[in-house]
Formats: C-alpha cells, sequence, structure tokens
C-alpha cells in the first residue's frame, strides 16, 4: 500500500501564497455574488464563491485543471439555464455570462494573478449593478448619435493609426498624428459630455469639464462654448463652471508634472498654484450658490442635438496644427535664452508641453528650479487667456463678461503666489537646498 502510493504524483504548495490566492478567489466571487444575491437570482453569493475558488484551485493545480474547471463551470451555466428554462422564467443569460467571467478570474488567481482578475470582477460587478442605468442609456439613444459614436472610434482606431509618425514636409514643423489627437479630443470630449448630460443632466458638464481640463483645457472650452452657441442663455451658468474647473483642472495637471518631474520646481511655485486653485474654487462654489437660489422654479429644459460635430473638430485641428508649427518656429528662433517667452508661447500650444519641458530642464540643471516655476506659472497663465479667446466665439456677455473678471481673479492670484514665493525665498531657499 505505501509503495503503491507513493508511485503517485506528489508536491507541496507554499502555504502563505495559496492562502492567499484562494482568500482573493473567495473574496471576489463573493463581491459579485452580493450583487446577484440582492437581486434574488438562484445563483447568489454561495454559487459565486463556490466558482471562483474552484477556478482558483485548478488554477493553481495547472493550466490544464483550470481548464476543467472552466469546464464545470459551463455544465453547471447548461444545468441552471434548463431548470430556469422548465420553471418557464427564460434563460438566465446575464447570470451565465458571470458565472464564466467568475471562473476565469478564479483560475487568474490560482496562476498568482492578482491586480487582473480584481479588476475583471470589479468590472463585471458594476455591469450588473448598474443594469438599469446601462439599459436606460442604451434606449435613449438616437440612431444618429449611435453614427457618431461609431465615428468617433473611427477617427481613433482606424485612421490615427495610417499617419505618419513625425514631423514632416519640408520644415518638418507639421505633425499628423499630433494634429488628429486634437480632432480625436475635440470630439471625445463632446461625446463624453453628451453622454453624462444625458445620465446626469446639467451636472455630468462639471463633471466633464473637469476630466475633460485635465487631458486638455482648451478643447474643453470649445466644446462648452459650442453647447452655449447652440443652447442659449439657459446653458450660461452651467457652461461657466465647467470652464472654470477646466482651468482648475489644468492648474491640477501642471503642478503635477512639476511634482513628477521636478518636486523642487514645484516647491517654487508652489504658492502660485495653491492661491490659483483656491480662488477657482471659491468661484465655483459661489456661482453654484447663486444657480441654487436662482432656480427657485422648474429648471430650465436643455436640448444638445449630436454628442459632437465632426466639421468643427476638424476646423480646430486645423487650427491646433498651426499652433503647433508657429510654436515650433518660437523654439527654433529663440532657444533656451528665451526661457519664459518659450514658456508664454508653449501654453498656447499646450501648457503641458510647455511644463514638462519647463521641469525637464531643471531636472538636468540647466535652469534653476526656481525660473522652471515660474515658466510652469506664466505657461498655466497664457492657457487660461488662450482659452477666454474661444469664449468670444459664444456671443454671449453673460459669460464673457463672468469668465474675463474670473480670469482676471485666477491670474491675480496667480501673481501674488509668485510674489509670495519671491519674498519667502531668503527664508525657504536654504531648507531646499539641503533636498537638492
Amino acid at each position: 500500500m505505501t509503495e503503491g502510493a507513493a508511485l503517485l504524483p506528489s508536491g507541496s504548495w507554499p502555504y502563505t501564497q495559496i492562502l492567499m490566492r484562494l482568500a482573493l478567489g473567495l473574496a471576489l466571487g463573493l463581491l459579485i455574488g452580493l450583487e446577484r444575491e440582492r437581486r434574488g437570482k438562484e445563483a447568489g453569493l454561495r454559487t459565486f464563491g463556490f466558482i471562483c475558488l474552484l477556478g482558483t484551485i485548478g488554477g493553481a493545480l495547472g493550466v490544464a485543471y483550470g481548464l476543467a474547471t472552466l469546464a464545470l463551470t459551463g455544465l453547471l451555466v447548461a444545468i441552471l439555464n434548463i431548470s430556469s428554462l422548465r420553471a418557464n422564467q427564460g434563460t438566465e443569460l446575464t447570470t451565465s455570462a458571470a458565472m464564466m467571467v467568475t471562473a476565469m478570474a478564479g483560475i487568474l488567481c490560482g496562476l498568482g494573478q492578482t491586480i487582473a482578475p480584481a479588476a475583471v470582477m470589479v468590472i463585471t460587478t458594476a455591469l450588473l449593478a448598474w443594469k438599469e442605468r446601462l439599459a436606460d442609456l442604451s434606449t435613449g439613444f438616437s440612431e444618429g448619435e449611435i453614427r457618431s459614436a461609431i465615428l468617433l472610434a473611427v477617427l481613433a482606431i482606424v485612421i490615427y493609426p495610417a499617419l505618419p509618425e513625425g514631423a514632416v514636409g519640408p520644415w518638418r514643423l507639421v505633425e499628423p498624428r499630433t494634429a488628429w489627437v486634437a480632432v480625436i479630443l475635440i470630439a471625445g470630449i463632446g461625446f463624453f459630455n453628451y453622454v453624462l448630460w444625458k445620465m446626469y443632466g446639467t451636472r455630468g458638464t462639471e463633471l466633464s469639464g473637469f476630466f475633460g481640463g485635465l487631458i486638455n483645457s482648451n478643447f474643453t472650452v470649445i466644446e462648452l462654448v459650442e453647447r452655449v452657441r447652440e443652447v442659449g442663455a439657459a446653458y450660461v451658468g452651467t457652461a461657466y463652471r465647467g470652464i472654470v474647473l477646466a482651468v482648475g483642472a489644468m492648474i491640477v495637471r501642471n503642478a503635477a508634472l512639476l511634482l513628477i518631474l521636478a518636486p523642487l520646481a514645484l516647491a517654487r511655485a508652489f504658492s502660485a498654484f495653491v492661491l490659483m486653485l483656491g480662488v477657482g474654487g471659491l468661484l465655483v462654489a459661489l456661482s453654484q450658490r447663486r444657480g441654487r437660489q436662482s432656480d427657485a422654479g422648474a429648471p430650465a429644459e436643455i436640448h444638445l442635438d449630436m454628442p459632437f460635430s465632426l466639421p468643427q473638430a476638424l476646423k480646430y485641428g486645423v487650427i491646433f496644427m498651426l499652433l503647433h508649427a508657429l510654436g515650433a518656429l518660437t523654439q527654433r528662433e529663440f532657444g533656451d535664452a528665451g526661457f519664459y517667452f518659450v514658456s508664454i508661447a508653449g501654453g498656447l500650444l499646450s501648457s503641458a508641453s510647455a511644463v514638462a519641458a519647463a521641469a525637464a530642464l531643471a531636472a538636468q540643471g540647466s535652469i534653476a528650479p526656481a525660473t522652471a516655476g515660474v515658466g510652469a506659472v506664466l505657461a498655466s497663465f497664457t492657457s487660461v487667456v488662450f482659452s477666454l479667446s474661444f469664449v468670444l466665439r459664444s456671443r454671449s456677455t453673460a459669460l464673457i463678461r463672468r469668465l474675463a473678471l474670473s480670469m482676471l481673479c485666477i491670474a491675480a492670484a496667480g501673481l501674488a503666489g509668485l510674489l509670495l514665493g519671491h519674498y519667502a525665498e531668503p527664508w525657504v531657499g536654504p531648507l531646499l537646498k539641503n533636498f537638492e
């Protein structure tokens, strides 16, 4: 008996590792099972916990055993659907798909993966939990809106990879891919704004204004201004808050670039960035409060025709391409000697690029951290002014006046921060030198 048993394959698992994999698999199975249990499904908390544990054990044993557990889960899915059909309740396609995904996530856990199965299960649970919201959103889209989504996918997936990389032309000033990214960003921000508006109303515009500003504040302003032209005065307050939030997001992004690439440069300009953000947040809060007081009656009904306009996106793509060429010529002409001038000109093209260049020069020791910090703030100023040039296209006196005054306050706060940093240099400088 002992000799026969010795001929069987054997092995030992690292105790701590296998317990951690089983714990992760069980937690992920219970996560999605909790959602199914809440909806009163036959396959609930325990079933999904067992499926993910089974997948984890199969993955830990090897790929062959993992595939076997996947097949067993498929058999369980078949039994579930047969039982549901016999009870005249229809098929459980969504729960069946969730069970298969759970088994695959368990297998990944058994193979030692952590982030991938966790992300898959969180996304799957979100899709199940947002059933009603997603169904309402999908049925609310018209055929034209779906065509817009397909067109956006064509712009990003089909056309962009076919464009040549790098600069082209006799002076190598035009970068087709960079210009096309501008088109995709304008279209994408417009579609994102539209989806959020469909889901949340005017609150979605303010949310998308902030996240759009993290990508490119100028393109976000362009989109919001176009909405003001379409809707009219009813959209002015919402567009105002969205634009101010987009500017605030741009300031956050620029400060984050300095923090990552040249922390000492951020330390020199920290007071300017903080004051600019503080004033922007205060302006948004005041506008929100005023909006609540003025909206004592029924909220204004807003109708947006299309997610985005391709001709409008292409037009601003051409503008972006021209500005890119102008920015390249400016840098060639002035070089490092005109650093501040280049920072201001770079803010017209992309404040993120100008800030990243300043941070890189500071990190290399080509310029002082204080100089890089001032250049980053100047690039942010330029981006704000450039955004205002698009606001003029709204032809809304109320929006133009409010934004001009607000941007002036934000710029004044930045200048006050630079002066504060300059006068604090004798005390702060020696402390920062200890970290160099």
